[in-house]
């Protein structure tokens, strides 16, 4: 993944697998985050960032809510140094 990352073109995407969001944390091949937040509690359920996975700064760029009372959020991963 990291090869392909590093080709040019056009930007890779995933939508809605988080098995795959889990694979590339640990190798920081993620740079931004698109989340749609929806406003409901549940409790439990599926985390983004699992126990054990490397912690990750995220700056907001962007937020917006849609006519669906969902707020559409942009997050950037903020690298420490040497990263």
């Amino acid at each position: 993944m990291a090869a392909l990352k590093a080709q040019p073109g056009g930007e890779l995407r995933i939508m809605g697998s988080g098995v795959l969001i889990e694979a590339l944390l640990p190798h920081d091949l993620i740079d931004e985050y698109l989340l749609m937040i929806h406003p409901l509690v549940l409790g439990s359920g599926r985390r983004l960032f699992p126990e054990g996975s490397p912690p990750v700064s995220l700056k907001l760029l962007a937020s917006e809510p849609a006519s669906t009372r969902v707020l559409i959020a942009t997050y950037r991963a903020e690298r420490s140094p040497g990263r």
